[in-house]
């Protein structure tokens, strides 16, 4: 059944509109965007209509782990660190918690104006390491998190063999990671049935360089293309300078460059952090028409470092946001992030804005659905015929937006929201989700969370 949404203002991907009626099918895809109507009786948005953000990179168990780190467990802490305390944590979920804190983090997500995510998922065995009896149940408690909380998704099973570059072993507490490559082939055909029939895409993440041999890398890629030539790729890369060093250590080339020579990236690939890469890196990378997989408050929170995005953008790069570890779960926190890491590093403002969109806001925004779109595999690129509706209203009655022009709306829930939220309504696929700010689920979503990640860090 057609149905319509009136906006007094809406971001196109050519820029803003005035008085513009959204039509979309009974199967949520969008038939017709007129510009300058009329609203004809249909519903009206209570603000300016943005399209719907996609969340390129999400590790959801690591939701409950928020906050359990923030204090000096060594005399230099970092990343390397980081990771050590969060493999006992992934050691303790069980697919009922997997399962509840990802329900919770995706109706946060909604909520935060992101309507799909791409779920870089590793955690496969049960904690012993051995595969559970159906060897799909945490892609399974995954994809079940999303349908019920009504939001997009794009799973990618994460190949996952060994410890460091070199072929080194794996360790003990990655036991629940590891799969042999025919294996997560398997798994791969297992799990197609389920996410298409809930309208999922399904890609596969070969986790880094250092966690997948060569040999490997190219039979799984080999592998995912048979399955499904047009399926996601999506592979840490270059976000740690001890990454870089031990890629050069062990093959002589830095990682994006070693990449670059060695596996078919292209347009399905998206890099996630690809924090380190020298100029020509940078080029080469972006001719591929992969998308730089940016998690501005991840790569903050784990002293990772800054991405060069007008290096990027020189060349033509395309890129999309994510929330990572989600130390925060905010779209429009991650393009802040995003802006304010490129202004203190350049010492410049409005560094990410463009000739054509000289608000920051607006031309981040339009960047990241796109890029975002492209790395999930999904038709969610922005407001336009044949594409998703997935649609984010703002509340244009919130005290930072009020009575300001919609470009300025959308800069103002951007940088003046100050953690508030000045989203009223969140459609995917044309179905409302989040009305006046809130999910359905929240209360009830909010609370199993809570059940699960004490039960999660309670001692033995």
């Amino acid at each position: 059944m057609t149905q319509q949404l009136f906006a007094a203002d809406a971001l196109l991907p050519t820029g803003w509109a005035r008085n513009v009626l959204i039509t979309w099918d009974g199967a949520g895809r969008i038939t017709a965007v007129t510009p300058n109507a009329q609203p004809n009786g249909t519903s009206v948005a209570s603000g300016p209509v943005l399209p719907g953000m996609p969340n390129l990179h999400s590790h959801a168990f690591q939701r409950a782990f928020v906050g359990l780190t923030e204090y000096r467990g060594e005399s230099q802490d970092s990343f390397w660190s980081w990771r050590n305390l969060m493999y006992r944590f992934a050691a303790r979920i069980t697919p009922e918690s997997l399962e509840a804190i990802a329900t919770w983090l995706y109706v946060e997500m909604l909520e935060a104006g992101y309507s799909s995510v791409c779920e870089f998922h590793y955690v496969h065995h049960d904690q012993d390491g051995t595969p559970y009896a159906d060897d799909a149940t945490l892609s399974l408690a995954l994809l079940r998190a999303a349908q019920n909380a009504g939001i997009g998704i794009t799973l990618l099973p994460v190949l996952y063999q060994t410890s460091g570059f070199g072929a080194k072993p794996p360790r003990a507490d990655q036991a629940r990671f590891i799969r042999s490559t025919d294996n997560m082939l398997s798994l791969l055909e297992r799990l197609a049935p389920a996410a298409q029939a809930q309208g999922a895409v399904l890609g596969l993440a070969p986790h880094s360089l250092r966690a997948v041999p060569p040999d490997s890398l190219a039979t799984a890629v080999q592998g995912l293309t048979a399955l499904n030539a047009q399926a996601p790729i999506h592979i840490h890369i270059a976000e740690q300078t001890q990454e870089v060093d031990d890629c050069v250590a062990w093959s002589g080339q830095r990682p994006v460059q070693w990449l670059l020579e060695h596996a078919p990236v292209d347009e399905r690939w998206c890099l996630v952090h690809a924090t380190h890469m020298t100029p020509q890196e940078y080029q080469d990378a972006a001719r591929t028409g992969a998308v730089a997989g940016i998690c501005p408050t991840t790569e903050a929170n784990l002293g990772d470092g800054i991405f060069d995005m007008p290096l990027w953008l020189q060349h033509g790069g395309r890129w999309g946001v994510g929330s990572d570890s989600h130390a925060c779960v905010n779209a429009a926190e991650e393009l802040l992030m995003l802006e304010y890491g490129q202004r203190l590093s350049l010492r410049q403002r409005n560094v990410l804005a463009t000739a054509v969109q000289p608000e920051v806001a607006t031309a981040m925004t339009l960047q990241a659905v796109q890029g975002g779109a492209q790395a999930a595999g999904r038709a969610i690129g922005g407001l336009a015929v044949g594409q998703q509706a997935d649609l984010v209203a703002l509340d244009a009655q919130h005290v930072a937006l009020r009575d300001l022009p919609a470009h300025s709306m959308l800069s103002a829930h951007v940088f003046g929201s100050h953690r508030t939220s000045a989203i009223d309504s969140v459609w995917v696929a044309g179905q409302r989700r989040i009305a006046s700010g809130r999910h359905t689920l929240h209360d009830a979503a909010a609370h199993a969370f809570v059940a699960a990640r004490s039960a999660t860090i309670a001692p033995d």
